[in-house]
């Protein structure tokens, strides 16, 4: 369904970003990249959705495939037409309208039917959403923000969702809900997901493959069963050490990554 390959992002025409990435994700999996902050997963995103440009980053090598059709280089508006929308970190809900005017906005490119068909889809899978559907979204939890942007997104009838960090400043039972609603929709509507995470956990318990990002380049890939098995993956990202036991703060705290990862 979405095929990164080989890709190079460079900012400002000088920063190299990204070295060489290549990511697939399945028609109807959960795919999902982890790393620690600063390793290139969020401009990853931005270059398959095709927001670099607004930013002065550019994708300078290889390609991003959606579908049988090339889309780097594309303007965003029209990623989004076919098929692609990507939910950026933060929420990022236009806190002045409500919620379901975020929903309209969402499907500004579908007719006043599919609008109409897109609002009653989401509130299908979020009833929260359409318990407030009048009330001004500035005033929503922050749980009930995260649904309405994956909502506001679902309004334009993607193919591929790119989701980035929808547990950031949630409770663990909220995105718990949240992350067990995206599953639902993944089987149920067919849709292809691309999770940005640092909640290791969550992500590798919902995804169906998984790539390690580390200094912009991909370090480690497999199905999602096998990453959690990896002892790496258990230190480094799930805080346990080879026994299974949790790691203590002052291990934790005093890591040092082992290269064998970039050998």
């Amino acid at each position: 369904m979405l095929a990164i390959n080989n890709i190079e992002v460079v900012y400002d025409r000088v920063i190299l970003v990204l070295k060489g990435v290549s990511i697939d994700v399945g028609d109807g999996q959960i795919t999902t990249l982890l790393g620690a902050n600063g390793a290139g997963k969020t401009t990853t995103l931005k270059a398959i959705s095709g927001v670099l440009r607004s930013e002065r980053g550019e994708v300078t090598k290889g390609t991003v495939q959606l579908g049988d059709k090339r889309i780097d280089g594309m303007r965003a508006h029209d990623v989004t037409r076919l098929g692609l929308v990507q939910v950026f970190e933060g929420r990022r809900v236009f806190e002045n309208l409500t919620t379901e005017e975020n929903l309209i906005a969402g499907g500004h490119v579908q007719t006043a039917a599919a609008v109409k068909q897109g609002i009653d889809l989401v509130f299908s899978y979020f009833p929260r959403l359409k318990e407030r559907r009048h009330q001004v979204s500035g005033y929503l939890s922050g749980g009930e923000q995260q649904m309405l942007a994956i909502g506001r997104a679902l309004m334009s009838q993607p193919k591929v969702v790119l989701l980035d960090e929808p547990s950031l400043g949630l409770a663990p039972m909220l995105v718990e809900e949240i992350f067990g609603i995206v599953s639902r929709l993944v089987k149920q509507e067919k849709l292809s997901v691309l999770l940005v995470e640092q909640n290791a956990t969550m992500a590798l318990a919902v995804a169906d493959h998984g790539y390690v990002m580390e200094n912009g380049r991909i370090v480690l890939e497999g199905p999602a069963a096998k990453l959690r098995d990896n002892s790496d993956i258990k230190e480094f990202y799930l805080g346990l050490n080879e026994g299974g036991a949790r790691k203590s703060y002052r291990d934790t705290k005093h890591y040092k990554r082992r290269k064998r990862w970039l050998s």
